[in-house]
């Protein structure tokens, strides 16, 4: 353990570098020709007048001070620190304003929050369906991190300005600086250059960057969050409105509904038309809302009987849904994106009712184990496949959606759910 720790973690980076060198015996003449730099410098550094030390300056003290670990990062957080305090005093700027609110995300918003601002992750990419709320759960992120952290928010539209050239990465650059700042690239499907960030992370030493993308980009350093659906309720809960009330997807739509319907309220003879409507959207953000707009000339019932030759017929009503697409068009653009075995396995595991485990999905496919296992893990990212609660480990389940786009048994009674 490094003695004087406390100390450490709050001292000053000059006072730092002082109690560093001292203790392994070093004078600041030896210290500046271990690191190849000027005696003066040193001594401007330990005085406090040097109030930004340059990153390559501080790596070149470090190597020359043998810091590894725990001491290093105390010794180039110091540095931050002293960095950040010279920074100009200017508001933080604000991310985009959201359109609607976010129901049923409250975990996903605490895992990235805690994630970014707790753990200190730098590069997270949130993966997931079109029309599964990426978008609008890293908003709510970063209008959490800009009011309670008093983090800078840079929101840059990837999908409509893919790539930066040295121009623009420079103005970025200038405009961050070193102030704790969340850039967000939303809709990077054609990917992020690991080159560009290193570049953004070297330079900008207090950013985080959040992705959202349809299909994961393996990152140096990255962490990938899958997005899943919003949970379903199950039919033990068709004739219960407040239980049903409760379920992630059913809030959901029911916000939808009493924003269209003025005192809409849920009646147990509707109950389980709603609860049906859910599972046969699988509980994907993008189509409840969709389906919530047709509810001003359909109930849950006839929108349920309406599908009953398929969800891909339900495409958005004729006013306010501008640009957006149908129910499939999400679904088909992320079976097109996969290999020809891992499509193979998806429509193997759409044929099998209920939920199954990787080693059930090893066995079906008949493939090695690894590849099998890989396929499993690249449809889980791509949303296509979700997780269910097991008590014997972990356990999957394709979405409805699938099982219909296949004619897959086991996909949901259309008509009876709705009872």
């Amino acid at each position: 353990m490094d003695g004087g720790h406390t100390l450490q973690s709050t001292a000053g980076f000059g006072e730092l570098l002082r109690i560093r060198r001292e203790r392994i015996g070093l004078t600041q003449q030896v210290l500046a020709d271990h690191a190849t730099l000027s005696v003066r410098a040193i001594r401007d550094m330990e005085s406090g007048r040097v109030q930004r030390p340059r990153q390559e300056t501080v790596r070149l003290l470090a190597d020359a001070l043998r810091l590894e670990g725990r001491s290093r990062s105390v010794f180039e957080a110091a540095a931050r620190r002293q960095a950040l305090a010279e920074e100009p005093r200017e508001e933080p700027t604000a991310p985009p304003v959201a359109r609607g609110a976010i129901v049923g995300r409250e975990p996903e918003i605490d895992v990235l929050t805690e994630a970014l601002a707790v753990h200190g992750d730098r590069l997270v990419t949130v993966a997931g369906l079109g029309g599964v709320g990426k978008t609008r759960l890293v908003l709510e992120v970063a209008r959490r991190l800009h009011l309670t952290a008093r983090w800078s928010v840079r929101w840059i539209d990837w999908a409509r300005q893919p790539g930066m050239g040295p121009e623009r990465r420079a103005d970025l650059v200038g405009a961050i600086g070193a102030r704790p700042t969340l850039l967000v690239l939303d809709g990077a499907d054609a990917g992020v250059e690991a080159a560009l960030l290193d570049e953004l992370f070297q330079r900008c030493p207090g950013l985080s960057v959040l992705i959202t993308a349809r299909v994961a980009q393996p990152l140096p350093g990255g962490q990938v969050v899958p997005l899943a659906p919003l949970p379903t309720p199950g039919p033990e809960l068709d004739h219960d409105p407040a239980a049903l009330a409760e379920v992630g997807a059913v809030r959901l739509l029911l916000s939808h509904l009493r924003r269209l319907r003025p005192g809409y309220r849920l009646e147990p003879e509707e109950a389980p038309a709603v609860a049906a409507l859910c599972r046969q959207l699988d509980g994907l953000p993008g189509a409840l809302e969709l389906a919530a707009g047709w509810s001003t000339v359909l109930s849950p019932r006839q929108l349920v009987a309406r599908m009953a030759d398929g969800p891909f017929h339900l495409g958005p009503p004729p006013a306010g849904f501008g640009g957006r697409g149908g129910v499939g068009e999400a679904l088909d653009a992320a079976v097109d994106r996969l290999t020809l075995g891992q499509r193979d396995l998806l429509e193997r595991l759409a044929a099998e009712p209920g939920d199954w485990s990787g080693e059930d999905a090893v066995e079906l496919s008949g493939r090695p184990p690894q590849e099998s296992l890989a396929a499993v893990h690249e449809l889980l990212a791509s949303g296509l496949i979700r997780s269910v609660p097991a008590r014997d480990g972990v356990r999957f389940t394709v979405l409805n959606l699938c099982r219909r786009l296949f004619g897959g048994a086991g996909a949901y009674p259309v008509l009876a759910a709705a009872g």
